[in-house]
């Protein structure tokens, strides 16, 4: 028993000896170095010495050899800790001794420690031993004294290629690459034998070779590898393989080097990956990923970030994502921080939400990059005030922000119009001179105070950035334009130009959001300087540049119809805006006309519903020799679909047959315009040729069975999408919705409406909850609608009460229906179908005074209810009534027939020959070559 004892209390303090030089080697090892010991720092030292004599024998070769051992296993604590006993003891440590003490030094940065090991080497005459040299060599270039260390090296009379690999290696390390490639250059011509370039060196020039982008370089030392035959070892071979990929343009160099590698560990397959990925092969990568995992080598956390970006980068890449972390998941990688943030980057780029809330959740351990990936990722998807929640929660634990982290809450407190919570995140950058110097937050804060409204508060911050680049400066113009100071703009524009910063074209788009507001003159005085800073060709500033002079009324007359080119963009410009006649004057007044031009006149025909004059500048087209395009088809489907002339649309099948148009916008094209034509089994025949179905033909097609009330046939396509491995969207979410609301499908509805989130990863839009109203509306459970409504976690739009409107019309509900056009009437409050539907539900019910109380609202706001239109097609002639209208030339023939179908209705019969429609209000045939 007291042996035992003994044994515990020995233990004990030897555990808190050894702790202790784990907390303070360097101050206790240079205190035994120069003598001198404090007595109030070393006092458990001095007790433990009789432990020691126990532990370390008095035997200098013991202690020798345990260091060594320490070293080879990177156990740089204990191996100092020995060496400082040692010279306790008075122990004489021999050169490999001291090699490792100054190694163990340099490696854990203790800089003192490593001086103070020196000048015993010098004391000691230890100074001009290889080993110790080299030692020292590297100590000196790890904590950053490459003079130090060169000295040291050129002080050496034998200079060996450890030597030499040292200080290669100092210089990298330090990024001073281009006095390593000179180093390199003294090694090889120094021509000693023992100076040669090894495997080592090579490893540490082609990786700067790469950053340097120096091929050429590379190439050379390459050969000199073949002629040294050193390209079988592996470590050579995989620094050849990532120079190659890295430096672009030589992937097949990089194949021909992987290939050539016999040994291949991971690291090889991590670097052809990796450069596959840089040099934008992303399926090869991934292609060369699943190679790696079937030949049974382990990937490794640095193999899954090489991975990763590729699947959200490449169609269809959410599934491999999904296929990676279940083999992550089986291979127990997920224990890596590392890997989990790249996972979690991963579900953020492909939008699954849940996905990445998911993986965070379940993290043990969480590291700031944790933690800022998915604020910025609820930042970018719009979902603002999870990103405050997750910041507040960031606060609340051990970590503190970084720049990083509040670059990505700025944004989200701007969007709010948060200014307390700004100014909080500004003053802790003040608290924090670190931050403050960081050009990239001055920026934000610029932006923040600009949106906030604060604009004098945004000018402080921009003044108190150090180092301003063009970002800040466009972001102070930025906050001038938002709030309408545009003298203020223009003067700090000056100010640009004197400091000689040359401006990009975002600088130009807010410059002519001032002139637009300034007349004529600033803009032509805008345009001069965007073509005198050479942006004048950016597509974005062309725009700009029509848009204001189209504002200011600008436009030079005499330059219409000279320039094909300018007249479209002018045309495209009216096409975006509305400017139906401006588009019209141009066109007409063109001397030469493209593709382009007829192209973006039919698109602004049909914009405008000018359906009459998009077939009429059709047959001009063709008349004109021009051939039809795919966007010519398209902009015609679209007004075929507005008219519903299906004998048009097969017209336009036609021709795309014949054109052998092949183009799956075209085809989806095609489905839609049979679908809105009435068509549905042409639509549904359409979608079965289309042979490599996308997301877009897919929505249509649900869209198609929607509209038609064939609910069980969309939900069937929307399992076939699903197995097709196509990852859903909140369009086509919303048609399967609609679908199952026309159809009264409850249950399925609850389904799909549930998986939004919790299976898609998308969070459901106002069209959701609208299309959820509307279904338990359909079925008359206006109680649960309303109470779903009021359980949104947001305010219901005009679309969603309309639903609960029109269906308390559809079930007779007055009282359910005066609540939902309440809130109808303050969200929508000038459309007048809302009035005449709440005018139908009163005078269902009988409640007269509720009739004439609506009418009277509607009288006093001047509101008409416009006169309702139709038109049907019959035999390829198109017939068009509006109420109150009696031109239709076959009237008293129509009029006849609805007598006699109500006298049918009522009991009498009727001469089936009464029944005979023959009539044209426009007839339209496309005559396609």
């Amino acid at each position: 028993m007291v042996l035992l004892n003994s044994k515990h209390v020995f233990h004990s303090n030897a555990k808190r000896f050894s702790m202790l030089h784990v907390q303070c080697p360097s101050i206790l090892a240079l205190r035994s170095l120069s003598g001198g010991f404090d007595s109030k720092i070393i006092g458990p030292a001095r007790d433990a010495h009789p432990m020691f004599d126990e532990m370390l024998p008095r035997d200098c070769k013991y202690c020798n050899a345990l260091i060594k051992t320490h070293a080879a296993k990177r156990q740089h604590f204990e191996a100092l800790s020995v060496f400082k006993w040692m010279r306790i003891a008075n122990f004489k440590p021999d050169r490999f001794t001291l090699a490792a003490a100054i190694k163990a030094s340099g490696v854990l940065c203790y800089g003192i420690l490593g001086k103070a090991i020196h000048g015993f080497v010098v004391k000691a005459s230890y100074a001009f031993l290889l080993p110790v040299e080299k030692a020292l060599m590297d100590m000196y270039a790890r904590i950053g004294a490459l003079d130090d260390s060169l000295q040291v090296f050129e002080s050496s009379d034998q200079k060996d290629s450890v030597s030499w690999n040292v200080m290669l290696a100092g210089f990298a390390r330090a990024q001073l690459y281009m006095e390593a490639m000179n180093m390199l250059y003294m090694m090889h011509v120094s021509g000693g034998k023992e100076a040669k370039l090894t495997g080592i060196t090579i490893a540490i020039i082609l990786p700067i070779c790469a950053k340097l982008k120096i091929l050429e370089h590379g190439k050379c030392i390459h050969a000199y590898i073949i002629k040294s035959n050193l390209e079988s070892e592996t470590l050579v071979g995989n620094a050849l393989l990532s120079m190659y990929a890295k430096c672009g343009g030589a992937v097949n160099d990089a194949w021909a080097v992987f290939y050539m590698i016999s040994c291949k560990d991971v690291i090889s397959w991590n670097s052809m990956i990796a450069g596959l990925s840089e040099n934008g092969f992303f399926d090869k990568a991934l292609e060369l990923f699943y190679q790696m995992v079937s030949e049974g080598v382990i990937p490794t956390d640095a193999t899954i970030a090489s991975v990763l970006p590729i699947c959200s980068i490449l169609e269809n890449g959410w599934l491999y994502g999904k296929e990676i972390h279940g083999y992550i998941l089986r291979s127990k990688l997920d224990e890596e921080t590392s890997v989990n943030n790249a996972l979690l980057i991963h579900y953020l780029k492909v939008g699954d939400i849940v996905g990445s809330e998911y993986i965070f959740q379940k993290m043990q351990r969480r590291d700031l990059v944790t933690w800022n990936t998915l604020i910025s990722g609820y930042a970018m998807n719009g979902w603002v005030s999870e990103a405050m929640n997750l910041f507040h929660n960031l606060l609340q634990s051990d970590m503190k922000p970084d720049a990083f982290t509040l670059i990505s809450v700025l944004p989200c407190c701007a969007q709010l119009l948060d200014i307390n919570e700004g100014k909080k995140i500004h003053d802790y950058i003040l608290q924090h001179p670190s931050l403050g110097q960081e050009t990239s937050l001055g920026n934000a804060l610029v932006s923040f105070y600009g949106k906030c409204g604060k604009l004098d508060e945004a000018a402080q911050c921009f003044q108190g950035i150090c180092k301003k680049d063009l970002i800040s400066w466009n972001s102070m113009l930025t906050a001038c334009a938002d709030n309408g100071q545009w003298e203020k703009l223009l003067k700090l524009l000056k100010q640009m130009n004197y400091v000689q910063i040359q401006p990009d074209y975002i600088t130009i788009l807010t410059i002519f959001r001032a002139c637009t507001s300034l007349g004529l003159m600033k803009v032509r005085e805008a345009h001069g300087y965007s073509f005198r800073a050479g942006l004048i060709s950016h597509p974005n500033v062309m725009n700009a540049i029509l848009d204001a002079y189209t504002n200011c009324h600008g436009i030079d007359e005499k330059s219409i119809g000279k320039n094909v080119p300018t007249d479209n963009a002018m045309i495209l410009n009216y096409l975006k805006h509305g400017g139906l006649k401006d588009a019209e004057k141009i066109f007409n007044q063109m001397q030469e006309k493209d593709l382009t031009t007829w192209n973006l006149m039919l698109q602004v025909y049909t914009q405008n519903d000018c359906i009459d004059r998009v077939f009429i500048l059709f047959h001009e087209l063709q008349n004109d020799g021009t051939k039809p395009d795919i966007i010519s088809i398209m902009s015609i489907l679209s007004a075929c679909s507005r008219v519903s002339f299906v004998h048009l649309v097969k017209q336009c099948h036609g021709y795309t047959i014949r054109a052998s148009f092949e183009d799956k916008h075209l085809g989806a094209a095609l489905l839609d315009a049979y679908s809105k034509c009435g068509s549905i089994t042409d639509a549904s025949k359409q979608f079965q040729i289309i042979p490599n179905k996308d997301l877009i033909t897919f929505t249509t097609m649900i869209q198609g069975y929607a509209i038609h009330g064939m609910a069980e046939e969309a939900l069937q396509t929307f399992s076939q999408m699903l197995a097709s491995n196509i990852k859903p969207d909140h369009v086509i979410l919303t048609s399967l919705l609609s679908a199952c609301s026309h159809a009264g499908l409850i249950d399925q509805g609850w389904e799909h409406f549930n998986s939004i989130k919790k299976v898609h990863g998308i969070k459901p839009t106002m069209e959701h909850y609208s299309c959820m109203v509307d279904l338990l509306s359909r079925r008359g459970w206006l109680k649960e609608a309303y109470d779903f409504i009021n359980s949104m976690p947001c305010d219901a739009n005009a679309n969603v009460w309309g639903s609960l409107l029109g269906s308390c019309k559809i079930h007779g509900e007055v009282e359910m229906g005066c609540l939902a056009a309440d809130h109808l009437f303050g969200v929508e409050g000038m459309n007048i179908g809302n009035y005449v539907v709440m005018s139908n539900i009163y005078a269902a019910g009988g409640r007269w005074d509720g009739v004439e109380q609506v009418r009277r609202m509607m009288k006093n706001m001047d509101m008409r209810k416009p006169a309702g239109c139709s038109w049907i097609e019959v035999q390829r002639k198109n017939h068009v009534f509006i109420v109150t209208d009696f031109s239709h030339p076959q009237r008293h023939l129509i009029y006849s027939l609805l007598k006699n179908l109500d006298l049918h209705m009522k009991g009498h019969s009727f001469r089936a020959n009464d029944i005979g429609i023959s009539s044209l209000v426009f007839d339209q045939n496309l005559i396609f070559p």
